[in-house]
């Protein structure tokens, strides 16, 4: 089998870095959820603990009157029934009971519905515990996806001579150097675009010729989705660190009705994210190796489709 061609290196190497970018982004999107589950669990665990609190208290509560009903002359039918194992029991049997329990019905049924409380709250503790050691799980394998293809481009280059490692080197060089003044050259017709759009625009035009770093968001290195947050941050809107967390903000808007500043995104699951900025053009962090640039895209970037864009 005749080997590769330098072209051929190239164009897998740029792909794999490209794949590599993307589940990077799934490594982000597992981290922004995981971060959101983490804080719902807090607050769930919170609950419980307060519902537990309430439940202690109702049973002493009922412990004071099982104590005086004793010392009054014994357990009646009635306390039987309200301390057995069967809460309804009692209450469906309520209306033939002793005058003291009935008066305290009331106690036994908030102490009823503080107990089914706690228990669904307990439920739902164990359900969001085992969606975060998913999305633990999901992050650990999507990082160590993208880290792998990182390695298989690594490992496609080393086994090429050292001059066309060189020579892949210095055109890969001269690409990026050409794409940075074709883009330097593009921002300055962005001046005439304002609101939040025009905002975003030009904060991430300024970040053009930056390198592109997995999980960086500025103000040096940036991947996709830090440098639209970062971008739309500048214009007062918070998004997530995430593509496809940033993909559910904003309005729908159809590829056929971009404008400049309209967030644009790729792949399925989402695994990029891009500033459009007019022209069947966009401005984004691609990946490793590559800068902040101006570059076109259409249906499809690369090897992702286009799937959704959002305005703000």
């Amino acid at each position: 089998m005749a080997a590769p061609s330098l072209s051929d290196v190239q164009a897998r190497v740029s792909q794999l870095q490209s794949q590599a970018a993307n589940a990077a982004e799934g490594a982000q999107a597992a981290k922004v959820q995981l971060a959101s589950l983490t804080r719902t669990l807090s607050g769930i665990k919170q609950a419980a603990a307060a519902q537990g609190q309430t439940v202690a208290q109702l049973r002493k509560s009922l412990g004071a009157i099982a104590v005086e009903q004793y010392r009054s002359g014994g357990l009646s039918q009635s306390l039987e029934l309200l301390f057995s194992s069967d809460p309804t029991l009692y209450l469906s049997s309520a209306g033939s009971l002793d005058a003291l329990t009935r008066r305290k019905s009331v106690q036994l049924r908030k102490y009823a519905v503080a107990q089914q409380r706690l228990n669904a709250t307990t439920y739902t503790v164990n359900d969001k515990m085992t969606l975060v050691k998913a999305a633990q799980a999901r992050l650990v394998a999507q990082t160590a996806q993208a880290q792998a293809k990182l390695k298989e481009a690594e490992k496609l280059l080393a086994a090429l001579k050292k001059s066309d490692r060189e020579r892949l080197a210095k055109l890969a060089l001269l690409q990026e150097n050409a794409d940075q003044a074709s883009s330097l050259a593009l921002a300055k017709q962005a001046n005439g675009i304002s609101g939040r759009a025009g905002i975003a625009l030009k904060f991430a035009l300024k970040q053009i010729g930056d390198r592109y770093v997995f999980g960086a968001a500025g103000m040096i290195y940036w991947d996709c989705s830090g440098l639209t947050m970062r971008a739309y941050q500048a214009a007062g809107v918070s998004l997530p660190h995430s593509a496809a967390a940033q993909a559910n903000y904003g309005k729908r808007v159809a590829l056929n009705a971009l404008k400049p500043g309209d967030l644009v995104f790729f792949g399925s699951p989402i695994g990029h994210v891009g500033i459009y900025f007019g022209g069947g053009k966009m401005v984004d962090a691609p990946h490793t190796g590559a800068r902040v640039k101006v570059e076109s895209f259409g249906s499809s970037f690369g090897w992702e489709r286009f799937v959704a864009a959002r305005r703000f």
